[in-house]
């Protein structure tokens, strides 16, 4: 089978897939109708998020059997259009569900205890320990929303914190047990300390966190995305923040980012310079999936999704 890699993985996948007998091509370094150009042969697709594959980019691949994103979001894909052509997609979230809750865990405390502005502050030889004292999680009440792979891995990561999780997953039930509690979004809502949203972005969840949601929540929260950044309207978060319907956010995501993910699309927007002057808000670069372990994880765990399908003969 020939497989093109569109975007740079680690080379683990297109080891285990060569040494299977299929030949790999890397092509990140193609762009534009160059790349497309290139795929009139391709039967398997190695992605990230560098191309959007639509209708447009289906039609210079007329061969192609499977989609592998490198990662968990599958927002630059047009499932319905593979679908229609019987291309199986595949991605890896249990590749990079450990970084990005340890790093979801890692802003909130971070946060909660003003490292940040403690650490500028000391570095410049003040020492402000008044002001930068800060509050434990033990005894809050954490909401999940969204408990899939990345909502699970963060809930896990609480256990020994002293913390009640409650979830709420509009397309999953019966996943309570001893450690979490699933619950309707206004009983979350209601009750939690702490918000963390993990969901996919989908026309659905685009601006899902909004003024509504932030007027519904019952005490100040501390607010977390590291899931996609439209999923959050940020001048509504701002806004409750100002308000004190917010007590902080940690953002890995913006939803200024460009749909590549490598970058800023509106550098000069004037919510995006609000959010900047917000000394309430962590921001990080879209990194909570990316660690040394995850890059090689993603990888492996297509790598083992898509040789079994190939055994079991499903293409």
């Amino acid at each position: 089978m020939k497989i093109n890699f569109i975007d740079t993985v680690h080379p683990v996948l297109s080891t285990r897939l060569t040494v299977a007998g299929h030949t790999c091509e890397d092509l990140s370094e193609y762009s534009g109708d160059a790349l497309l150009r290139q795929l009139h042969d391709s039967e398997g697709l190695v992605v990230r998020s560098r191309l959007m594959i639509d209708e447009a980019v289906l039609l210079r691949a007329p061969k192609l059997r499977f989609i592998a994103r490198c990662g968990a979001g599958m927002e630059n894909i047009d499932k319905e259009a593979c679908t229609k052509r019987g291309i199986i997609l595949y991605n890896s979230p249990e590749g990079n569900r450990d970084s990005v809750a340890e790093h979801a865990l890692g802003m909130l405390l971070a946060l909660m205890n003003r490292l940040p502005k403690a650490d500028r502050e000391v570095r410049q030889g003040v020492w402000d320990r008044k002001t930068n004292s800060g509050h434990e999680l033990c005894g809050s009440t954490v909401g999940i929303i969204g408990f899939g792979q990345m909502g699970t891995a963060f809930a896990q990561r609480l256990q020994g914190f002293g913390v009640k999780v409650l979830a709420h997953d509009k397309y999953r039930s019966g996943f309570s047990n001893e450690q979490v509690a699933e619950v309707a979004l206004d009983e979350l809502q209601e009750r939690c300390d702490v918000i963390s949203l993990h969901l996919p972005l989908t026309p659905e969840t685009t601006h899902y966190a909004n003024a509504d949601f932030f007027t519904r929540c019952a005490k100040p929260v501390w607010f977390i995305n590291t899931a996609r950044g439209p999923i959050t309207d940020t001048a509504a978060l701002l806004d409750a923040i100002d308000a004190g319907k917010l007590r902080g956010a940690c953002l890995d995501v913006l939803e200024f980012e460009e749909r590549s993910l490598q970058g800023l699309k509106q550098q000069e927007d004037a919510v995006l310079k609000r959010l900047h002057a917000c000394d309430k808000v962590l921001l990080s670069p879209h990194v909570a999936g990316i660690t040394e372990e995850s890059y090689f994880k993603l990888a492996n765990v297509l790598a083992d999704k898509i040789l079994r399908d190939i055994e079991e003969r499903k293409f």
